[in-house]
């Protein structure tokens, strides 16, 4: 069996704590490796290391730091295959579905290219009698990102291509679940020439993050996964004096009004809804039809899609709608919700329920499942159910429709499906939540824009990637400069002295 190892100063190295979680083949249920689980001891020896190597890298000029992104870009290219089949291989998406993981982040790094713009800073001439007044963007030091099982690629490299572009250190703690692509990573930015120690690779749990939150040096904590420990990450991180950002769960709705092609909605909603298992913080989870004609017509065509999704191991290729959810553990949870749904009266249209893959009886899949009148106050519209589960909730009007997407406590992203501009137009305006689709049923914002949702969704001021992602790894100083003829004059005590 592997043994994993974590990434300090360049190198893989053994942990020390003698604690191990293990890492699943989802589609077999086999355990394939065993990953160290650092203490807080080996944590803080990380930061520590990492500040000693920061100096260096934050006085490195930005544009030879935009050429490390160059490189990591090639390389990544160069090994996309590699990766997105140790990606399937612990998560269980498929390989385009890996490939896509990458692909997203790949994007960020990209964008990273372009630090030297970002970072520059303002300038004014002649603020005042012989006075320049101007600013720059600094690094903050030694930043940490605690990032979840379901983007392994995606969101680690979301993390660390800003946060090292900007000149800092980054402790990146992923998730013990599929550890091993953020472990292949650090190589690929060693090999592209970012220096020993500024990449810290630390695999681990909650002592891991309670020692990240607790240290000192760490300036600054980015995270996504659940929003209950989003919660406790940004109260405990902030307490402690530090930039905090954390992006939590979701319950994104759907809306479709009578006037939608209803054969695009419904491709839509079986992607947006079944894609990865249903993995996702921004997968399609509810459906909001208008109208009773409305519900009717989606339903009849939902049906035979989602009945003919093909449910398999990553190594079956295209054959392969999703995979496996990650862990028994997550299995238990989804199926657990969907009982529940049952129970309280939701109709089950299609019940995966029972689903089994003839030689993967011991793997962690879960069929399709559709619910239709399902009511605001049931546990499966509540819930972020994460995985291949999607409620029908009946809407008599549009006013009704977007009134459960606002209320609901989630606000990470939602979708309209409509042919009437000033509807979308509407929509778009008055929803309060951070990321809108208008006949994109996975508004997933591209690199240049802003990634992150609003209120229980989100926790900080600052969102993810774009240019928000350089204005959280920087911290910005004013220097007002004056630099006299020989003229002596005396002392000013009034605060407009310079004018």
């Amino acid at each position: 069996m592997r043994e994993l190892s974590h990434w300090i100063d360049g190198q893989h190295v053994s942990g020390t704590s003698g604690r191990f979680a293990d890492v699943f083949n989802p589609a077999t249920g086999e355990v394939q490796a065993r990953v160290p689980l650092a203490s807080k001891a080996e944590l803080d020896d990380a930061v520590a290391r990492a500040a000693a190597a920061q100096v260096k890298w934050g006085a490195t000029n930005p544009q030879r730091r935009a050429r490390v992104m160059m490189a990591a870009v090639q390389l990544i290219n160069r090994d996309m295959d590699k990766l997105a089949e140790k990606l399937s291989s612990e998560h269980g998406k498929t390989f385009p579905d890996a490939k896509g993981d990458i692909q997203r982040g790949l994007e960020v790094i990209e964008y990273c290219i372009g630090a030297p713009q970002m970072l520059k800073g303002e300038f004014t001439d002649s603020a005042g009698p012989g006075i320049d007044m101007y600013s720059m963007r600094q690094p903050l030091g030694v930043v940490a990102g605690i990032t979840p099982f379901n983007f392994p690629a995606m969101i680690p490299l979301w993390k660390m291509g800003p946060a090292l572009a900007c000149g800092n250190a980054m402790i990146l703690k992923p998730s013990e679940r599929d550890p091993s692509v953020p472990l292949m990573l650090a190589e690929i930015f060693k090999e592209a020439g970012l220096p020993d120690g500024v990449l810290q690779v630390i695999n681990g749990d909650k002592e891991s993050v309670d020692a990240i939150l607790d240290n000192e040096t760490v300036q600054a904590v980015g995270f996504v996964g659940s929003t209950p420990i989003a919660h406790y990450i940004y109260s405990r991180g902030c307490a402690a004096g530090k930039r905090v950002q954390c992006f939590g769960g979701a319950k994104n709705h759907m809306i479709i009004m009578p006037d939608a092609d209803m054969d695009l909605a419904a491709d839509a909603l079986v992607g947006a809804g079944y894609g990865a298992a249903g993995e996702r913080c921004m997968a399609i989870s509810v459906a909001v039809p208008v109208g009773e004609g409305t519900a009717d017509a989606l339903r009849e065509r939902l049906i035979p899609k989602i009945e003919a999704l093909k449910v398999g191991p990553w190594t079956a290729g295209d054959d392969v709608d999703y995979g496996p959810v990650v862990t028994a553990a997550a299995k238990e949870n989804i199926l657990r919700l969907v009982e529940t749904g049952v129970e309280q009266g939701a109709e089950l249209v299609i019940d995966g329920r029972n689903f089994s893959l003839q030689g993967y009886e011991d793997g962690f899949f879960v069929g399709p499942h559709l619910f239709d009148h399902v009511t605001p106050d049931m546990d499966i519209y509540r819930k972020e159910i994460f995985g291949p589960v999607l409620s029908m909730v009946r809407a008599a009007s549009y006013e009704e429709a977007i009134g459960l997407a606002m209320d609901h406590e989630y606000g990470n992203g939602t979708a309209i499906f409509t042919r009437d501009g000033d509807a979308a137009r509407d929509f778009a305006h008055r929803i309060n939540i951070g990321m809108v689709g208008i006949n994109v049923p996975i508004p997933v914002p591209l690199a240049y824009h802003t990634f992150g949702g609003w209120k229980k969704s989100g926790f900080g001021d600052l969102n993810q990637h774009g240019p928000d992602a350089f204005k959280f790894y920087t911290r910005t100083k004013t220097v007002t400069s004056r630099w006299p003829s020989g003229i002596k004059e005396g002392a000013a005590f009034n605060f407009r002295a310079m004018d």
